[in-house]
Order: structure tokens, then C-alpha cells, then sequence
């Protein structure tokens, strides 16, 4: 039976293009379903700032008058403008098989031709500031709070449809059991003896304002990152009030020099480790006491952690790792995953290879010409 795809236009329209990937994945090994709510907040344009600057248009695909596939087409004139591009983005990609693949992609290619784009990239889901990236590796492991997961076969669908990688990013995975290396505790405590580094916990009392100072560092240190785009005022202050329910003020840390913060580290207790038993439906006030069950969670994922480019090259990324890994197994964390590190970062790559973790997964970017 043939393939239709249709625009997302109602609210049971948009509610099954969010439920699609469960009914697709579950039980799959590796799948973890998204937290519901959330999702629906990221495709509502009342409710996400990310609509400011960009539109979603969301597609549903369908067989037999079953949805059997969804994808988004991402416009970001603020993307277009930063980097100078001429490009739209796909996300959201899920597909029960290699002809829901084509007809998917069929669709958002036509409609970033309508648009006038040369380039189509993704999935971004909806920008590079979200979960990015077809994870091409470690299927059967599942993701960590805040990443993305997608079955083995995605790859190589969207590949037979003309795209190719244009930049991967890597997961690397830590264990307290397996300690840190002699060398790099001496290069950390180094780095701090001559700079007289100074790592502080994030003040809970002063929540606006250490998230301001967050977004500060993040937009200059993240600058000149490949696909990087500064969050605005609204999307950032949107994201800080997400993030306040689940944060751990024990791994997430200032690093100051004379006063002035100049380094931040970013942990995030795995929430994952709760929604796997949820499938996505958790009511929101039920984490909190769940998060304090060490037993449950006791992994986190270093989604953060960036020196400002005048004060790079003098060792500070290394009394970061060391100060959000020692404090992390005091606070019980037994497994981090510092995550996505872009595959041409070499300083922090090398910092992790010294550390002693190692990549566990890679996520991969495509584009395709129009």
C-alpha cells in the first residue's frame, strides 16, 4: 500500500506526530521516549521563543490511513544570518521503514526548494542548540537526558536519499570505577597552582543571575563553533526554567579568576534513567523525588563546559573535568557522559582522552545540495 504525507494541522494531529516515535520504538533495546509535555511545548509556537526567529513545518506520514512516519522542515533566519548560510533543516525524522524514509524526505526537500534553500541539513531537532544529529553507532545503548536515539537503519536511509555527512560529534563515555589518570590530576592541579583558579557550585539563591552568567560564557566561548547559534534572550531564559527542576547545583560550576567567572560546567543528573520506565508521560513534579533516589540516578551528562577564548590554552578545561568528576562521585554519580564534542575539537577531545574516557558514540550531521 503507497505512502501519503500530510502537514501537521491539528491539535490530535500534533499530539500523534509527538506519540509517533513510542509507537514505532517501544520496547526497542535503546529507546527512550522523550518527555511528552516537553515536546509538545518545543512544536508550539505560543510557547517555544524558538518561533521568533524560525518556522516548523511538521508532516505525518501514512499507510492504510496509519501513521507510520513523521519529519520537520526547520527554517531559522537567524541560523542563515549568523553563519551566513542559505540552508533549511530536517528533524524530528522517524520512519517505520526505508519507503516511509523516501517519501518523508521527498517531502521536506521539496518543500526547502519551495523555499528558495540550496542546502538541506539535519536532523536538528529543532536546532543545533537541541538534540542533534543520526546517532550511527551503540544502537542498543540508551541516550542520555537531552540526546537523541534512533534505530540502525536511519543512516542509511537518509544516505540512499543523496545526503552525506558533513560533521560528526562524539560521546564520550566516563567511570568513576575506573578513576582518573595520575597525570591528569597533576595537569589539572597545575593549570589551577598557576592561574589561581577558583571552582564554585551554582548559587540556587541566585538562579536569574548565574543563568545569565551562563548564557554570557556560552555565547562567546561557542562563538566560532561550526553550526553554532547564540540563544536569544527569550529561548535561553525558556530553557532556564526547564532546566531548574532538574538541576544539581553539585555539578554545575563556576570557575573564576579574580572574581570573574570566565568557565562554566554544565552537569545534568540522566533524567533518561527515570522517563525509561514512563515511556514520556511523567507528571513533572514526580521527578524531584525520584532524582534524589541515588539508586535510580546516578549518571549525569556534561552538556556544558567552555572557557572563555581569552583564557583558553592554560589548562582551565581540565580543572573543570576534574572538579565536576571528583565532586560528581561524592554526590554519587557513578558514569558521565560528556557529550556531543565536535570531531575537530582537539583541545577538549585530547582533555578527554586524557581523562581516560573513551568515545562510545557518534552522532552524524548530513546535507544534501538542492
Amino acid at each position: 500500500m503507497s505512502v501519503s504525507v500530510r502537514p501537521v494541522r491539528s491539535r490530535r494531529d500534533r499530539a500523534t506526530f509527538v506519540d509517533l516515535p513510542v509507537r514505532l520504538h517501544r520496547g526497542t533495546p535503546g529507546f527512550v521516549a522523550p518527555l511528552r509535555m516537553q515536546e509538545l511545548e518545543t512544536l508550539d509556537p505560543n510557547r517555544n521563543p524558538f518561533f521568533e526567529h524560525a518556522r516548523i513545518e511538521a508532516f505525518l506520514a501514512e499507510r492504510n490511513g496509519r501513521p507510520v512516519g513523521r519529519v520537520a522542515l526547520i527554517d531559522d533566519d537567524l541560523h542563515n544570518r549568523h553563519h551566513d548560510d542559505d540552508l533549511a533543516f530536517f528533524g524530528f525524522f522517524d520512519a517505520a521503514d526505508g519507503e516511509v524514509a523516501k517519501a518523508l524526505l521527498d517531502t521536506v526537500e521539496r518543500r526547502a526548494r519551495d523555499l528558495g534553500r540550496s542546502l538541506l541539513r539535519g536532523p536538528a531537532n529543532p536546532s543545533m542548540n537541541d538534540s542533534s544529529g543520526l546517532q550511527i553507532d551503540a544502537f542498543d545503548r540508551p541516550p542520555f537526558v537531552m540526546m537523541p536515539w534512533n534505530p540502525p537503519d536511519y543512516p542509511a536511509w537518509v544516505e540512499d536519499h543523496g545526503f552525506a555527512k558533513v560533521k560528526d560529534m562524539y560521546a564520550w563515555l566516563a567511570r568513576s570505577e575506573e578513576g582518573i589518570p595520575e597525570r591528569f590530576v597533576r595537569l589539572a592541579e597545575r593549570a589551577r597552582t598557576r592561574s589561581g583558579a577558583v571552582v564554585r557550585e551554582l548559587r540556587m539563591d541566585r538562579f536569574d543571575e548565574e543563568l545569565a552568567t551562563v548564557q554570557r560564557i556560552y555565547t562567546e566561548a561557542w562563538e566560532k563553533n561550526w553550526g553554532q547559534v547564540p540563544y536569544t534572550d527569550a529561548e535561553f531564559a525558556h530553557l532556564a526554567e526547564s532546566l531548574k527542576m532538574i538541576l544539581d547545583p553539585r555539578i554545575a560550576l563556576f570557575l573564576e579568576l579574580d572574581g570573574e567567572v570566565v568557565g562554566v560546567c554544565l552537569g545534568l543528573p540522566d533524567l533518561n534513567q527515570v522517563l525509561a520506565k514512563f515511556h514520556g508521560r511523567l507528571i513533572p513534579f514526580g521527578i524531584v523525588p525520584l532524582l534524589r533516589r541515588r539508586a535510580i540516578v546516578d549518571q549525569l551528562r556534561l552538556a556544558i563546559l567552555g572557557v572563555l577564548p581569552r583564557w583558553r590554552n592554560r589548562g582551565l578545561e581540565l580543572v573543570l573535568i576534574h572538579e565536576v568528576w571528583t565532586r560528581g562521585e561524592v554526590a554519587g554519580y557513578r558514569k558521565a557522559e560528556l557529550s556531543w564534542i565536535l570531531e575537530d575539537n582537539e583541545p577538549i577531545n585530547k582533555g578527554l582522552r586524557a581523562l581516560g574516557a573513551r568515545t562510545y558514540k557518534t552522532y552524524r550531521m548530513y546535507q544534501k545540495p538542492l
